[in-house]
């Protein structure tokens, strides 16, 4: 790599995190909760961080704010196109990045994936079921893609959304995810500067 593209690089990271570092944290940690709280309602985390590329905004904006050198994050390809974002997320929050699924806290999947991957990250342990890992994965929009009807804590009956983008399998990976409550995975759907929650207390269906 040349001298100006490793400057460049190091520039990227430094640039676009949070103006005000612990305001802005808290903000975003309300509004996920909020989210978390209500399964399949979006959240706008607002324009927070400016993070190269494959972060969008809304991942950017949780993981600054939650990641921290105690937090290992699993990203797709973080030595060849996803450099430049490895390297923002290690200065701007600590946190290491790593290859190993089995030690990822956070893990940034990309929008094109296998969901049966996702029994290889962490999903706690029967005395530590919060010891697993939140998986951020990228959609097109939340509206115009097939319905989905979820159901459980934080829904009063039922309540249909119809993210645009998802991977093939997606309903049928979160119905065997909510198969092992109280373990698991819990999926935040990022686009934009807004998110949409999904815990792994969500019933889903396609619908």
């Amino acid at each position: 790599m040349g001298a100006f593209a490793t400057t460049a690089l190091a520039t990227a990271a430094v640039a676009g995190g949070f103006a005000d570092p612990v305001f802005d944290a808290q903000a975003v940690f309300r509004l996920l909760m909020g989210a978390m709280a209500e399964p399949g309602t979006v959240a706008d985390l607002g324009a927070r961080v400016a993070a190269p590329a494959p972060l969008v905004p809304a991942a950017a904006a949780l993981l600054a704010a939650l990641a921290d050198g105690d937090t290992p994050v699993w990203m797709a390809d973080p030595a060849g196109a996803g450099e430049a974002a490895a390297r923002w997320l290690r200065f701007q929050t600590g946190a290491p990045i790593t290859e190993d699924r089995a030690a990822a806290t956070f893990a940034l999947l990309p929008e094109r994936h296998d969901p049966v991957g996702w029994a290889s990250f962490p999903r706690g342990t029967s005395d530590y079921p919060d010891r697993s890992a939140t998986l951020l994965l990228p959609v097109r929009d939340f509206a115009g893609g097939d319905g989905l009807v979820l159901a459980g804590p934080g829904i009063a009956a039922e309540r249909r959304v119809a993210p645009a983008g998802l991977p093939e399998g997606f309903a049928a990976a979160l119905a065997a995810n909510r198969a092992g409550f109280p373990l698991g995975v819990d999926i935040v759907l990022v686009c934009g500067t807004a998110v949409l929650a999904l815990p792994r207390s969500t019933r889903v269906r396609e619908g």
